[in-house]
């Protein structure tokens, strides 16, 4: 009998996820096998894997496989998602605050009995590697207001690196962007060496804002935790509006509160969709890649 090879799926205000632990999977989950299992039509489907294990750092390690087969530092969406999986499965052993290491360094997680869930998503910076010519210094090298150039069009940029790079551009007329033509072009700018996520916002209030994702790896996702987290920072520093932030996506609401220190921290829900096993055939299929 063929090794088992378990699954749940999750969704956060639309992002769906496949988690699976590493330590159970009877294969390792290269680039191309990942793509394979992300298929919405040959495999289980989803914007990626949440493929979690045990950690020294912390109480539980994620590592996050985009469907194109790269990996990203740390997803907002996803680290809700497996927090209350861990949780609601018994794998957490009662606790609802978490410690969850990720390539963005380790956050804090509160999984609430309300059913939102708190992360704690650390210190955003303004620059730093994920941009050229900016090294992040406060005040100094940050990238608010930066230009850059993409489909024959100059943008007004503000760069914020929340773990992951993020390029936020403002835009009061979401529903007619053509964000299939941009968001490809300004996710493989020269001025990003590993890429960028890549957020429209459009500002409604003082304390408001509505947004649309181009999500690194992915292509447009109705929900994108560190792009939500993004946005508020850009609103908040270079539009000075007001914290906590109540950030408008496709799929729902997240709220953001970010402090005058740049800390981060977000809350919103997750949701399983269903759980089960991958079949002897696909896990054959997918072993021989």
């Amino acid at each position: 009998m063929a090794p088992q090879a378990e699954f749940s799926k999750w969704q956060g205000l639309g992002n769906d996820y496949i988690i699976v632990a590493t330590v159970e999977l009877p294969f390792k989950l290269t680039p191309e096998r990942s793509v394979a299992i992300c298929d919405r039509h040959f495999g289980i489907g989803g914007d990626g894997i949440l493929a979690w294990g045990p950690s020294r750092k912390a109480d539980f390690k994620l590592e996050i496989h985009n469907p194109d087969g790269s990996c990203a530092e740390m997803c907002g969406n996803g680290i809700r998602m497996l927090a209350r999986f861990l949780v609601d499965w018994g794998y957490a052993e009662g606790r609802r605050k978490l410690l969850i290491e990720t390539d963005a360094g380790p956050m804090p997680v509160n999984v609430r009995r309300n059913g939102l869930i708190t992360v704690n998503m650390g210190v955003a910076r303004l620059g730093g590697p994920g941009i050229k010519g900016y090294a992040g210094v406060p005040g100094e090298s940050e990238a608010v207001g930066a230009w850059l150039e993409a489909g024959m069009n100059e943008y007004q940029f503000t760069f914020v690196d929340m773990g992951n790079p993020h390029c936020v551009i403002e835009s009061d007329d979401l529903d007619n962007l053509d964000i299939r033509l941009l968001g490809p072009e300004i996710e493989n700018h020269a001025l990003f060496p590993n890429r960028t996520n890549v957020e429209f916002m459009n500002i409604l209030g003082p304390s408001e804002v509505e947004m649309r994702v181009w999500e690194r790896g992915v292509g447009e996702t109705s929900a994108c935790g560190t792009g939500a987290c993004a946005v508020a920072v850009a609103a908040h520093r270079a539009r000075e509006m007001d914290s906590p932030i109540t950030v408008h996506l496709p799929g729902g609401d997240l709220v953001v509160d970010v402090d005058q220190e740049m800390n981060v921290v977000m809350s919103g829900p997750a949701e399983e969709i269903y759980s089960g096993t991958m079949s002897d055939d696909l896990v054959k299929r997918i072993k021989e890649l």
